[in-house]
């Protein structure tokens, strides 16, 4: 994915599939909301959630992001979790950014909706999760034809067949 689709993909409220992983090592997912602030990705979450007391016991995660249509794409974030919780760190003003993305969309006159909504948010045992990057992979699906050596077996097989 060319480095100014590959922004504009990740400012778009696309829902997340984040992984952790379970004690005996089995992938768990979960449909997130995600923010990329700073060059890492942000994930709100409360302590009794399944997978926020998964990464409290792992780190590793992996976020999939995926889209059709317009800017249909791929992008994959393998890396590990940074816990941040009250009071040693403020989540709040991340957490508002990362509603505005979703229940904002962009749109000022829905102001608020994204106060009520972080309202909400703070009736409840939050934490945030910072996802550093170690892997990232995207792909331009409107593109995006398969790795060189499917394409080569595909022109083999082509060749090879009668018509």
């Amino acid at each position: 994915m060319k480095p100014d689709d590959l922004e504009r993909f990740l400012q778009q409220p696309f829902i997340g599939v984040l992984a952790t992983l379970r004690r005996d090592g089995r992938p768990y997912t979960v449909p997130v909301w995600w923010l990329l602030h700073q060059q890492t990705f942000w994930i709100s979450g409360t302590y009794e959630r399944v997978w926020c007391k998964q990464l409290e016991r792992d780190p590793r995660a992996s976020l999939c992001i995926e889209a059709t249509g317009e800017m249909a794409g791929h992008v994959g974030i393998d890396g590990r979790v940074v816990r941040h919780e009250l009071p040693e760190f403020d989540i709040w003003p991340i957490s508002r950014l990362l509603v505005r993305k979703y229940v904002g969309l962009g749109d000022p006159s829905r102001a608020r909706a994204v106060d009520d909504f972080v309202a909400n948010m703070q009736t409840e045992h939050r934490l945030l999760f910072e996802l550093v990057p170690d892997v990232r992979r995207a792909i331009d699906m409107r593109v995006y034809r398969g790795k060189r050596a499917e394409r080569e077996w595909r022109d083999r097989q082509n060749k090879e067949s009668p018509r």
